[in-house]
């Protein structure tokens, strides 16, 4: 007879983990699963190649959480670093600071097209477009058509993969609102002479450091599932789950994952956390919900990770750089060793990550390892970070579904599958990034967790893991902080109306 597990949860990323390890701890019976026959983490993970360590993506520790900080400080007590925030912007073969230093923007732009973006700056106040639907019209108003083409344009459509003429306006509002043009200049005198920058007026996610486990972001999840099977709870791994059957008489979830070998394994639970993506969590249930052709319109955005290593004597202080430039493929660079030295076998070696963002299937997706390794080579030496004769070995990394994309239906279509969940499913639960469908950061996707968790502890909801984003200031008022953000959407590009 199968034993039923008081909580399923799908998914060992920041939320399935920070769910568990909070039920777990609490004495609360919990089984993970994991697809990954190797990795938890998720996109938080951190894949290893003959020594060398990299993350997926870049993940900072940095929070306005005070549970989360203390949730990390609390599972891995003795392994962060404080590591110097420095990044820079690749535009048309000058590298710019990020944050921009006024002075060396000046130098870089020439006096010409400095000149042309402050006229540009002028006109576009002097005549805004009235109520602007898109994110170049946004831009253009706040910054001028000339700062939009050389410091927004290129890398956002890399990013998101549409143009920026089809992005809707208020996801440029969402994101950039922090950011005023008059400020941003100031702040860049400030960093020109040398000076602290300004604690009002400036971007306000631009932090001067931030702590990073030694040995990569893999290291506080693979801890956080060692207290998970410390405190009685169960992580199988290489498990991709098939099928969800829900008994509504018996109020019990029978649940049917598959290895890679093909073998069914099937557990019964009382209640099931998934942050598994939605279109692939609706898939899976039985019968069918009447809300799956919702479900199957939400689309993702992917990205794959090209590794370079090789011995360079190119100096590169920086975390990662943004490369703007239109004439690359390349979205952005990663220098692991910035990082953290502990992700670099020897003290001579250099590893860089390039990061390509596409969809699961085309051109770039689909292309061979082989293929990949030369157009890396190639652009890394047309940027400059290192010769493409200096790399000496290479891995490439592919991260499905590393981005939900907010098109101008996804939300609709959330709302009715997160209502039919209400409805017909109550001990089904939804968390995490992909879980929710929503562009969370990690310590947001783990406050959804640790929410979660609170509520099944409960045996009621205390709080609407759907109001956490990036602007509920939930770590000054505790955890119930949370219900006061004023928006349940940290909006990510949508298609203009």
């Amino acid at each position: 007879m199968t034993q039923i597990i008081e909580t399923l949860v799908v998914g060992a990323g920041p939320a399935g983990l920070t769910t568990a390890y909070s039920l777990a701890k609490a004495g609360h019976g919990v089984t993970v699963l994991e697809q990954d026959t190797v990795y938890v983490g998720g996109i938080s993970r951190t894949a290893g190649y003959k020594g060398f360590l990299f993350d997926i993506g870049g993940h900072r520790f940095f929070s306005k959480s005070k549970e989360i900080v203390d949730l990390w400080d609390e599972i891995l007590p003795d392994d962060f670093i404080e590591r110097p925030r420095l990044s820079r912007i690749y535009y048309r073969g000058k590298f710019y600071s990020y944050p921009l230093k006024a002075f060396e923007a000046l130098r870089n732009l020439g006096i010409l097209q400095s000149a042309a973006c402050v006229a540009s700056f002028g006109w576009a106040k002097l005549f805004p477009i009235e109520a602007p639907k898109t994110f170049h019209q946004w831009v253009r108003n706040n910054f001028g058509e000339r700062l939009f083409s050389i410091f927004f344009k290129t890398y956002t459509e890399k990013v998101w993969g549409m143009g920026c003429d089809e992005i809707s306006a208020d996801w440029a509002a969402q994101r950039i609102k922090g950011l005023d043009l008059w400020a941003a200049v100031m702040d860049g005198l400030r960093r020109s002479f040398g000076r602290a920058p300004g604690k009002a007026g400036g971007a306000k996610s631009l932090i001067e450091s931030f702590r990073y486990p030694r040995r990569g972001p893999g290291m506080m999840w693979e801890a956080a599932a060692a207290k998970i099977l410390g405190f009685g709870g169960t992580i199988d791994m290489d498990r991709a789950v098939a099928a969800l059957a829900w008994d509504e008489g018996r109020a019990l979830w029978t649940v049917t994952a598959r290895d890679a070998s093909g073998a069914e394994h099937v557990y019964q639970a009382r209640r099931v956390v998934s942050s598994a993506p939605i279109r692939d969590l609706m898939r899976a249930i039985q019968p069918t919900p009447l809300s799956l052709l919702h479900a199957r319109e939400l689309k993702y955005r992917d990205f794959l990770t090209v590794v370079l290593i090789g011995r360079s004597d190119i100096v590169l202080p920086d975390n990662w750089v943004y490369i703007h430039d239109p004439s690359v493929k390349v979205g952005r660079v990663q220098n692991f060793r910035s990082w953290s030295p502990d992700m670099i076998p020897d003290a001579d070696s250099t590893c860089l990550g390039l990061e390509y963002f596409c969809f699961e299937g085309d051109g770039l997706w689909n292309a061979s390892d082989a293929d990949l390794v030369e157009l890396a080579k190639t652009e890394i030496s047309k940027i400059g970070l290192m010769r493409g004769q200096d790399v000496v070995d290479a891995t490439v990394v592919r991260q499905a579904k590393a981005y939900p994309v907010y098109d101008d239906s996804y939300a609709d279509h959330v709302a009715l599958i997160r209502r039919e969940i209400a409805s017909r499913y109550p001990t089904l639960h939804l968390v995490g990034r992909n879980g929710m469908h929503k562009y969370n950061n990690q310590d947001h996707a783990m406050m959804t967790g640790l929410l979660t968790a609170m509520n099944i502890m409960a045996g009621e909801t205390l709080y609407d893991v759907w109001q956490v984003n990036e602007d509920a200031e939930y770590g000054e008022q505790g955890a119930s902080g949370a219900q006061e953000a004023l928006s349940s959407v940290r909006l990510v590009p949508r298609r203009a109306a």
